[in-house]
């Protein structure tokens, strides 16, 4: 028996059309700690790294390790049935082992709604990420990140990234025409409207612009966001959800040889 319950269904409203674009399917692992999501996109340059702890809901109960394959389309169909402020309960019972019901709660009109959704049977490939120590690590404030991936693109399909101590700076150049945006290290830490790095070694690196902008959509999720960048490695982008859990992006970056693998 599998029941997780969030006090409204907007946060995973939230989570799923952030990523549903990018991933067609995944595996959810469930267990008693944490409710988590890993699959890679259909070109594998993208890998979505989803972690739901158990403080986030309402209620959980995880009597054993299970896996739910569900389709993301299907489950954003499903969300939309209900409203932003009604409460979300998954259920999966083991003697209905192929389907998850959602029940969405309206308690200001008395009302229930239950959603049965079709499992699939998805090989959940764990990659196994490794722990990396990053050359540069960035906070911004997620709106400020979105506009400049936006920005960008306009003017070309890569982002150029580099990072020294005195500052960050995103490049988009094309046969149009090209635009930069610099930030410098904030000198205000306290103020969370600022930029912030912690810079070990400086980095130069180049990833696709679509797939960021793909990213920044889970820019309702968190006020600042956490770029982790090291030279030839995948970037990581980070929102926290409620300090009880987190998104994660990981996207190879753009290199001359055809080898755009996460390998």
């Amino acid at each position: 028996m599998f029941e997780a319950k969030l006090a409204n269904a907007a946060l995973l409203k939230k989570i799923i059309d952030s990523i549903k674009d990018l991933v067609t399917d995944a595996p959810f692992d469930c267990s008693e700690q944490a409710m988590c999501l890993q699959a890679m996109d259909s070109s594998h340059v993208a890998l979505v790294s989803l972690k739901m702890e158990v403080g986030l809901f309402d209620t959980y109960r995880c009597d054993r390790t299970i896996n739910l394959g569900l389709s993301l389309a299907n489950m954003a169909k499903a969300l939309k049935c209900a409203n932003n402020d009604d409460t979300c309960e998954l259920k999966f019972d083991d003697n209905d082992a192929d389907t998850v019901t959602f029940t969405f709660c309206d308690t200001k009109r008395d009302k229930t709604q239950d959603v049965t959704m079709k499992m699939m049977d998805i090989d959940g490939e764990h990659l196994g990420i490794p722990d990396q120590e990053y050359s540069v690590v960035c906070t911004m404030p997620s709106a400020e990140f979105k506009k400049t991936c936006t920005d960008l693109s306009m003017f070309s399909d890569t982002i150029n990234i580099t990072a020294t101590k005195a500052g960050i700076v995103f490049t988009g150049k094309g046969d149009s025409g090209s635009s930069v945006i610099t930030y410098s290290q904030s000198k205000d830490a306290d103020n969370g409207d600022q930029v912030t790095l912690e810079v070990n070694d400086p980095v130069n690196v180049n990833f696709s612009i679509k797939y960021m902008n793909q990213f920044t959509k889970a820019s309702s999720l968190c006020d600042r966001v956490r770029i982790a960048l090291s030279n030839d490695v995948p970037v990581v982008i980070e929102y926290g959800i409620e300090e009880n859990g987190h998104l994660r992006f990981y996207l190879a970056p753009k290199i001359d040889e055809e080898d755009n693998d996460m390998d």
